[in-house]
C-alpha cells in the first residue's frame, strides 16, 4: 500500500497518549478528591523513596495570544498578578505535602505555561525556593521549563541555573514571517540564537527548540528553511510535531486564519518527512513520537537506560510513578488516578486559599485501564509491548488482536507470539497503532471530534 493511501486511511482523529484513559474517556461520576488523595498515597508510599515524585507547575499568563496554541492561558500585560498566583500556588504545593507523612523527593520538575517567562527572575525564584522548602531535591533531579525566546533574559537563565535547572525549552514553531504573522508569533531568527546561545552561557546542558509542521501557510520549503537555520544552533532535543487543529475547543483562540490556509494531510506528511529526514542527517536521533535528540542529551541516553517515559509533561528521561499538577487546570497522575485542577484563576486562588485541593475532575484506572495504559506506554516509548509479562490474558482485551491484525497487514507492526513491535514505517502511525488497544475509545465512540487528526 503507497504512503498516500495510508494518510487516507489513518488520517483520523486520535489522542496523543500522554495518559490512557485520554481526559475525554475519564469516569468522572466515579470520581471524588478522596479517592484522588487515597490513590496519591498509594503511589508515593510505593515509589517516593525509590524514584520520587514529579512536579508540573502551570503559568497561565501570556502577553500576546498565540492563534496555534490550545493551553490554557491568561493573555495579560498586568504583571501584578504574578505574585498572588505563585502565593496561591505555594498554598497548593503545601496542601499536597500535607496528605504525605515526609518531605517528597522531587525528582523531576517542569515550568510550562502560558508563558514561564512572563514572571520575573526575581518571582521565578521566589517560587522554587516555596518549593524546596517543603521537599528535598533529589541528587538526580532534572529542572526544565519552556521559554519564550523573545522574552527570555539572561538574567531568567542564570537565575534559573543557580537554582538548578538544566533544560530549556524555546517554542520557535517557524521562521517564516507570513506563517508567524498567521499563528501571531513573531519571532526572528535572532532572537531564537540569542536565547539559545544565552542559555548555554548560563550553564544549560540541554536546549530544545519546539517546530511545528502543519500550520497554516506553511510549505515544505518553509521546513526545509526551519530545519536548515535551526541546525546552525543544533539544539541537544528537538520536538517536531503536527499542528493540533481544535478551534472547537479553543474557541476563537485558532481562528486567525481560515481553514483552506492549512496544509492536507498529504502535504503535512510530507512536511513532517522532508523535516525528518534533515533531522536524522543532521545527526539527531528520532525518540518515539516527534521528537528528536543528540545523543548527547538525556532523551536519548534514556532510551539506553530504559527510563523514557511519556505523561501530561510529554517524554521525559525519567520516570516516576507520581507526578503532581500545580497550578490552573494543571492535571495530577498517580498512575492509579488523574485529577485535574478548575480552569478560572481566581476560582482555583479562592479554593486553595479556603485550604481545598482544587480539583474538579478526574479518573481512578481499573484492573484493565491499568493493563492497557502500560501496553500504550510501551508502544508510546518502545515501539513494541508484550502482554505476556502483564498477568493479564490478552484475550480479555477484546476487538484488539482483530485491529492489530489489520495493521500487520498494511506493515505497520509485526506481531510474533504474544509481542508487538512498530516498525518504521508504522512508526508515523504509532497514534493509530495505540488506538488499536484504547478500549475505552472503541466502546464509546463520539458523536463530536474530540481530538486533532493524527496526521
Amino acid at each position: 500500500m503507497q504512503a498516500s493511501k495510508f494518510v487516507s486511511k489513518y488520517n483520523v482523529p486520535g489522542p496523543r497518549y500522554t495518559s490512557y484513559p485520554t481526559v475525554p474517556y475519564w469516569v468522572e461520576e466515579s470520581f471524588s478528591s478522596r479517592k484522588w488523595v487515597h490513590t496519591l498515597k498509594k503511589s508515593y508510599n510505593e515509589s517516593n523513596s525509590r524514584e520520587g515524585i514529579s512536579l508540573y507547575i502551570h503559568l497561565p499568563f501570556c502577553e500576546s495570544l498565540c492563534t496555534f496554541c490550545g493551553c490554557n492561558k491568561r493573555i495579560t500585560k498586568n504583571h501584578e498578578v504574578e505574585i498572588p498566583y505563585l502565593k496561591s500556588v505555594l498554598k497548593e504545593w503545601k496542601l499536597y505535602c500535607e496528605i504525605f507523612d515526609e518531605r517528597p523527593v522531587v525528582r523531576e520538575l517542569h515550568l510550562g505555561g502560558g508563558t514561564p517567562t512572563f514572571f520575573s527572575a526575581e518571582n521565578l525564584k521566589l517560587l522554587m525556593d516555596g518549593i524546596f522548602n517543603r521537599a528535598k531535591r533529589s541528587p538526580e533531579a532534572e529542572l526544565s521549563f519552556e521559554g519564550h525566546p523573545n522574552n527570555t533574559s539572561l538574567e531568567h537563565l542564570k537565575t534559573l541555573a543557580d537554582l538548578g535547572f538544566t533544560r530549556v525549552s524555546y517554542g520557535v514553531q517557524d521562521y517564516n514571517p507570513k506563517v508567524q504573522m498567521a499563528i501571531h508569533r513573531i519571532q526572528p531568527f535572532k532572537n531564537v540564537k540569542a536565547a539559545t546561545e544565552n542559555a548555554r552561557q548560563a550553564g544549560f546542558n540541554s536546549v530544545g527548540h519546539d517546530i511545528i509542521f502543519g500550520l497554516p501557510f506553511q510549505t515544505k520549503e518553509d521546513i526545509i528553511h526551519s530545519i536548515e537555520r535551526t541546525t546552525q544552533l543544533m539544539p541537544d532535543r528537538i520536538a517536531f510535531y503536527s499542528y493540533a487543529h481544535v478551534p472547537w475547543i479553543k474557541g476563537n483562540g485558532q481562528r486567525g486564519f481560515k481553514e483552506e490556509d492549512l496544509p492536507t494531510a498529504e502535504e503535512k506528511r510530507e512536511q513532517y518527512e522532508t523535516g525528518r529526514e534533515l533531522l536524522l542527517e543532521a545527526g539527531y536521533v528520532e525518540i518515539g513520537m516527534d521528537h528528536f535528540a543528540l545523543k548527547k542529551d538525556s532523551l536519548y541516553k534514556a532510551i539506553g537506560n530504559n527510563s523514557l517515559h511519556r505523561n501530561f509533561m510529554g517524554y521525559t528521561s525519567s520516570k516516576t510513578q507520581a507526578m503532581i499538577g500545580l497550578g490552573v487546570s494543571a492535571i495530577s497522575d498517580s498512575w492509579y488516578g488523574f485529577a485535574q485542577n478548575v480552569k478560572g484563576v481566581e476560582e482555583y486562588q479562592h479554593l486553595v486559599e479556603n485550604n481545598i485541593l482544587p480539583v474538579f475532575r478526574g479518573h481512578i484506572l481499573n484492573r484493565e485501564d491499568l493493563v492497557i495504559r502500560r501496553h500504550i506506554l510501551n508502544l508510546m516509548c518502545k515501539l513494541q509491548t508484550s502482554w505476556f509479562t502483564l498477568n493479564y490474558c490478552f484475550e480479555e482485551l477484546p476487538d484488539v488482536i482483530s485491529q492489530l491484525e489489520e495493521l500487520k497487514r498494511d506493515g505497520l507492526v509485526e506481531i510474533e507470539s504474544r509481542n508487538i513491535k512498530v516498525t518504521q514505517e508504522g512508526r508515523a502511525f504509532i497514534r493509530n497503532v495505540c488506538m488499536a488497544f484504547d478500549l475505552r475509545m472503541r466502546r464509546k465512540k463520539p458523536d463530536t471530534q474530540l481530538f486533532s487528526m493524527c496526521i
